[in-house]
């Protein structure tokens, strides 16, 4: 293939890339700069009621169909993906939609809140990687297909004479300034 061909077809593959994964990245841009502007969203608590004397036991091989029990006795859907478990605190992913989190006093008892979170709050739970299983998936192809689109980008530039000064020239700033602010400043 020379060199035309190849530049064409860089292309054609970075467009493509681009195209398909640009509601993503809009999500990713938009909900990074909220929530670095401190607009983080918000959770409407509820608190659950637990039968007294209720022990959860994170070890336990019957930890979710625990959890599944109280959600059940409660009346709330039982149809979380996971559970992220953490030293005194169980918590139902994903966390992009309502769920709830298990806190264990300094007393052994443990208590519980349905967490219903809004559009902005959810939106950032995605981008954390918090959303469902398979959403995951898409983000990681995504961050590979980012990856590429950048490379692909950089060989066109660098492929094509009338843009190769400019393509360096950016590389070296953009390099530059990402050192500078990430490990100088």
């Amino acid at each position: 293939m020379n060199k035309a061909k190849t530049r064409n077809f860089l292309v054609k593959c970075h467009l493509w890339a681009a195209g398909l994964l640009a509601p993503l990245f809009v999500l990713v841009a938009y909900t990074g700069g909220a929530y670095l502007l401190d607009f983080k969203g918000e959770v409407v608590e509820r608190d659950l009621v637990l039968p007294s004397a209720t022990s959860l036991d994170p070890d336990s091989g019957t930890i979710e169909d625990d959890v599944r029990t109280i959600l059940a006795a409660n009346e709330l859907e039982t149809d979380f993906e996971y559970l992220r478990m953490r030293p005194g605190s169980i918590t139902t992913r994903p966390t992009s939609r309502d769920f709830v989190v298990f806190t264990e006093g300094d007393d052994g008892n443990w208590t519980a809140t349905f967490n219903q979170p809004d559009l902005q709050y959810s939106l950032i739970e995605l981008h954390k990687g918090h959303g469902p299983q398979l959403y995951r998936y898409y983000q990681i192809i995504a961050a590979l297909a980012l990856f590429l689109v950048v490379l692909g980008g950089l060989a066109v530039g660098i492929m094509a004479k009338g843009y190769r000064r400019a393509t360096v020239t950016a590389l070296a700033t953009g390099t530059v300034v990402f050192v500078a602010l990430a490990f100088l400043v």
